[in-house]
């Protein structure tokens, strides 16, 4: 019987600990709007800047931080498997294959999964050596809406493939 008390006096006192702190955060388009929860008020405090991260970039300039000033070629080679349509778009699943020979003189190094209309629009960014046997990978990405994926291949000798697949989303996985 002890036990349950003492249980059910952490638990107690949890609750008034945690709750005069805890914050609720409403984003609107342009600015943060942040709710707290001070005893039994609630009290409003606006323009919160809203902070980006060093990856929150749209595609075009994703796609220019990725390759630089390198020629981005479309590839054969490189093969993009997506669903047509996505019923969830918090889960859209993404394989990446390329055919390559993965020895010292020619090998993949690094395969790029970007987005196109994401405020975010990298994805993945997977580093391969040599000593990966075959250059494939697969992962599940969220996407806000329809839209295109983009695989962006880096090789070993400096240029870069690209190939793109369009995704329907029925639900946004972003939001």
């Amino acid at each position: 019987m002890e036990r349950r008390k003492f249980i059910k006096n952490i638990m107690a006192v949890s609750a008034t600990v945690a709750v005069p702190s805890m914050v609720f955060a409403d984003l609107n388009a342009s600015k943060k709007t942040v709710s707290t929860i001070e005893g039994n008020t609630t009290r409003k405090v606006s323009n919160i800047p809203t902070v980006k991260g060093t990856n929150d970039l749209p595609y075009e300039e994703a796609l220019k931080a990725i390759i630089g000033e390198a020629e981005l070629k479309d590839a054969k080679k490189v093969k993009l498997t997506v669903p047509e349509i996505a019923e969830n778009g918090a889960v859209v699943p993404v394989k990446v294959s390329v055919e390559s020979p993965m020895t010292q003189e020619d090998y993949v190094k690094s395969i790029h999964i970007l987005n196109t209309k994401n405020a975010n629009s990298r994805c993945v960014d997977v580093m391969l050596t040599v000593k990966n046997a075959e250059a494939k990978f697969a992962s599940r990405v969220k996407l806000a809406e329809s839209q295109d994926i983009v695989a962006v291949v880096g090789l070993s000798d400096g240029t870069f493939m690209k190939v793109a697949k369009s995704v329907k989303v029925t639900i946004g996985g972003c939001g």
